[in-house]
């Protein structure tokens, strides 16, 4: 009894000094710039030419982010390189993003809404106020496929599109009711503020000294709260380490502790995968402690358990998805053993 009281203290003082929760995905808001060639609709009659766009966006899943873009072109036409014809525009795009483990560009799917508003001077001869000019604005949609990789501290994202621009009052050619264009472009991701963790929780209290009696064991589990990993990855991430530390130094001065390393997920994704994920986890955190000194022989596991035990619902009561009791799922712990 003496030596599980000193482990719940002694822990559960690690766990208060370094609260940080676990995080899946990266949710911060990022800044996107990009630019790239716009090959033309040859029924426009204009030039192919470059772009520009910049756009805010966010990951609101694992898999799933959300940019709002604007862009501008300003090609000439093939006939008459001195009227003017150039386009703006906003988009609200979704991106679904196929993550691997150990690959960083990972490949993804686009599709997207926006409005294209069109500048087009035309050539109204004999009229003295020629060339006239046309404004106007309508809807457009693309869909497209990239690649995008987390190169630390910014983003790179590689794309090609196919964006159909639903003008039908083109005054070059007033035949056609809409125009496809094919969008090629290379850009950057830059997050905004500073990787997330979450807020200091309160350390649990250990149990009072019981009279001296005989009992059934109490099992101690520490949540090691700070030890966060990139989303869908199972390595170490920096703020992790001065948690690990602690855990290390306090597991070499109390040599009479063993503990059991434990790994598990929140419930999005597959069981199997979700087992294979905890078990990674668990394995980085064995490591870690082995490789700082501390004895394997004290260490069991390392434990992957997947979504099997979660400490809070996934879901709440009406079936939707529940972000809190999810991020509290995903955590690493330390099962004290004796």
């Amino acid at each position: 009894m003496k030596i599980r009281l000193m482990s719940a203290a002694l822990l559960a003082g690690l766990a208060f000094a370094s609260a940080a929760n676990a995080q899946e995905f990266d949710d911060r808001w990022y800044l996107t710039g990009s630019t790239g060639f716009n090959l033309q609709d040859s029924d426009r009659g204009t030039n192919d030419a470059p772009f520009l766009a910049l756009g805010l966006g966010k990951f609101v899943s694992p898999n799933w982010s959300i940019d709002g873009e604007l862009n501008y072109q300003n090609p000439n036409f093939d006939a008459n390189q001195d009227l003017n014809w150039s386009q703006y525009g906003i988009s609200l795009d979704a991106r679904y993003h196929f993550l691997a483990e150990g690959r960083n560009w990972n490949p993804y799917l686009l599709m997207g809404l926006g409005y294209q508003r069109a500048e087009e001077e035309f050539d109204a001869f004999p009229n003295p106020n020629s060339p006239g000019q046309r404004v106007d604005g309508n809807l457009a949609a693309k869909v497209g496929a990239g690649l995008q990789a987390n190169m630390g501290r910014f983003g790179v994202r590689t794309e090609l599109a196919y964006r159909g621009d639903f003008d039908d009052q083109s005054v070059h050619n007033p035949n056609e009711s809409w125009f496809g264009d094919l969008l090629a472009t290379v850009g950057v991701i830059i997050p905004l503020g500073p990787e997330p963790v979450a807020a200091v929780a309160p350390a649990p209290v250990a149990p009072a000294p019981a009279a001296p009696v005989e009992e059934a064991p109490i099992p101690v589990t520490i949540d090691l709260r700070g030890v966060n990993f990139e989303f869908d990855k199972s390595n170490l991430r920096p703020d992790a380490v001065s948690v690990l530390n602690e855990a290390a130094q306090i597991l070499q001065r109390y040599p009479e502790l063993r503990v059991e390393v434990a790994g598990h997920t929140d419930s999005k994704g597959s069981d199997a995968y979700n087992q294979a994920l905890s078990e990674r986890r668990a394995s980085a955190v064995y490591d870690y402690l082995t490789s700082n000194g501390v004895d394997a022989g004290r260490l069991v596991g390392p434990n992957g358990y997947g979504e099997s035990r979660p400490i809070a619902p996934n879901t709440n009561p009406d079936g939707s998805d529940n972000p809190a009791g999810r991020a509290e799922n995903r955590r690493t712990e330390l099962n004290v053993q004796n």
